[in-house]
């Protein structure tokens, strides 16, 4: 039997559906792109540190509504395809 690692869910900006399990974060430092994820990623160090950047630069009120990372989306998609969950 094959493990399978959860994936980020890349979805349009337009659709507003989270599957359970996921939550969605806007990323990227001009244009923010939404991503939707595993809650997993959640419990790693490498996102943790994501979040902490988050919370430095925005505080807990986030401009787009959702969890707002400050780091460009080619570096977020690289820290989470690392991941194993």
């Amino acid at each position: 039997m094959a493990i399978r690692a959860p994936r980020i869910i890349k979805k349009s900006s337009t659709s507003l559906e989270v599957p359970k399990g996921h939550f969605a974060v806007y990323v990227g430092e001009k244009q923010k792109k939404r991503f939707v994820i595993p809650l997993s990623y959640l419990s790693q160090p490498s996102f943790q540190d994501l979040l902490s950047q988050a919370e430095e630069e925005f505080g807990f009120d986030h401009p787009m509504g959702g969890v707002t990372i400050p780091c460009p989306e080619d570096i977020f998609i690289a820290i989470t395809s690392q991941l194993r969950i």
